[in-house]
């Protein structure tokens, strides 16, 4: 069956992205390493002085039988060399070689990486519109900024979660666009708060929706599958584009239970389960193309990488890459060349083998860190909440038992301030939920949304199992339980 075309949502582009024209001097490298032409148009170093004839790197061979995190052997090890002389690399692996990574170009990435990138999206996501493709970006804080950039002009709203990562508010404060925030719960984004939002609102409407919608930072939740078609179908009624922001996507878990003998059998082992157990994403549900996917390496090789990709219609991220001829112009080629390697080598089964290790890794860190939080948490004031995908958890706390509440004016603010001193005090830091909130108003002022009267005095902590080893992450976890006891008296 013959899938349909994106919708033409041009209309919600900023007016910097409606006059970025076409540069004329990019458009003429079509012609470069072009048979019978000899090229003279570009300030092209030659190749012959950079100085490196060939890059190595030894890793992992899949699938993994001796787990991710194993010492590599040399009986167990997959050794990418990528050579400058093309002639020198093998055929078999499509390795981008030095002479081209190395070079000016290919802003869009190179094109041995990215078909590796479309084939293991179009395997996950099965994007349900023909004119879809992928570019190259440098990390979605990157790609995020991009959005702001293409569809949003100062003086402007967009809706984000009620608690959202610090940085990407940042990103768009600096651009002088107004952060609306939308109820959430332990699941994410509430589908009926963001209609009510929509229904009442005053002036023009939004043009984006950002969402962290997979182990959200920072509160860890992960919005399911009917709370994502709700949301879709409210972004259809309303016209925004949904930009889903995913670094922590395959660091989704095994819902989390107390019972160890439980957990055994619980994993996924077959690229069928793996891909299947993954909640849908909006990518997945675009019929209009009106969603934007930033993916990455961070969270799944390495952040210091720098590589991600940003997936969507192909109308709108041409307009991407004129963005990014004149800014990032490329992620790093050495990045390209070694994460082409390893990924052609592994081939799109073992990059799925990669990842279903990560899966039972983070589940078992998941498992270490809640269990902490039971076994030394105040449950009397404190109520854990075990995620089901990312890497972080959070551990909210009733402010109104604190026993001096009253003379704090009833304020769970001071409660937060105070808990934070005590954890330091006691030697273990974690990040207030405070840091987090949103508080945008937009002009003209919108209707004002009732507040949940039975979550006011509710304050929340944000941990994380990835950074620190397991025995270190215990012992984090009850210095901060004792802080939490002695600060209310417990």
């Amino acid at each position: 069956m013959t899938k349909p075309s994106a919708k033409d949502l041009s209309h919600h582009l900023s007016v910097e992205a409606k006059s970025r024209k076409n540069s004329p001097l990019k458009g003429a490298f079509k012609y470069y390493n072009k048979p019978g032409i000899t090229f003279l148009g570009g300030g092209l170093p030659l190749s012959d002085y950079f100085p490196f004839d060939k890059i190595s790197a030894d890793c992992p061979s899949a699938p993994f039988a001796n787990g991710i995190g194993a010492q590599i052997t040399k009986d167990d090890k997959t050794v990418v060399e990528v050579y400058k002389d093309a002639a020198k690399n093998d055929p078999a692996n499509h390795d981008v070689n030095l002479a081209k990574s190395l070079q000016y170009g290919f802003t869009e990435g190179h094109t041995e990486l990215m078909d590796f990138v479309k084939k293991h999206t179009d395997t996950i996501h099965k994007i349900p519109y023909e004119d879809w493709t992928a570019i190259a970006s440098i990390g979605n804080t990157q790609s995020w900024d991009a959005c702001l950039r293409t569809f949003v002009t100062r003086g402007d709203a967009i809706l984000v979660e009620e608690f959202s990562f610090s940085s990407a508010l940042e990103t768009a404060h600096a651009q002088g666009v107004t952060t609306y925030p939308v109820q959430m719960d332990g699941e994410g984004v509430i589908p009926e708060a963001l209609s009510e939002v929509l229904d009442n609102w005053v002036g023009p409407k939004p043009k984006l929706f950002y969402t962290i919608c997979t182990g959200q930072n920072p509160t860890g939740s992960c919005v399911s599958e009917e709370r994502r078609r709700a949301i879709y179908q409210l972004a259809q009624k309303h016209d925004f584009i949904i930009v889903e922001d995913e670094p922590y996507y395959f660091l989704q878990m095994e819902t989390y239970t107390r019972d160890e003998k439980e957990r055994q059998g619980k994993h996924v082992h077959s690229h069928e389960e793996f891909v299947k157990a993954l909640v849908p994403s909006y990518l997945s549900m675009d019929v209009d193309g009106r969603v934007l996917r930033l993916d990455s390496v961070s969270k799944t090789i390495a952040p210091g990488s720098r590589f991600g990709w940003i997936v969507g219609q192909e109308k709108l991220l041409e307009r991407f890459v004129r963005l990014h001829e004149v800014s990032i112009q490329c992620p790093s080629g050495f990045a390209q060349s070694t994460l082409n390697g390893l990924f052609q080598r592994w081939g799109q089964a073992g990059y799925l083998d990669w990842l279903i290790g990560l899966r039972a890794e983070y589940t078992h860190k998941r498992d270490v860190a809640i269990d902490s939080l039971y076994a030394h948490f105040p449950l009397e004031v404190c109520t854990v909440l075990p995620p089901v995908a990312g890497m972080f958890f959070i551990v909210q706390i009733d402010a109104s038992k604190h026993p001096k509440f009253k003379e704090l004016g009833e304020d769970p603010l001071k409660v937060e301030d105070a808990i934070y001193n005590r954890g330091l005090e006691f030697g273990c830091l974690m990040i207030p939920g405070s840091w987090f909130k949103v508080d945008g108003q937009t002009t003209p002022p919108q209707p004002q949304i009732p507040v949940d009267e039975t979550h006011k005095h509710t304050i929340f902590f944000r941990g994380t199992y990835a950074a620190v080893p397991l025995d270190d992450l215990q012992r984090g976890l009850e210095k901060f339980g004792q802080a939490v006891k002695a600060e209310f008296g417990l």
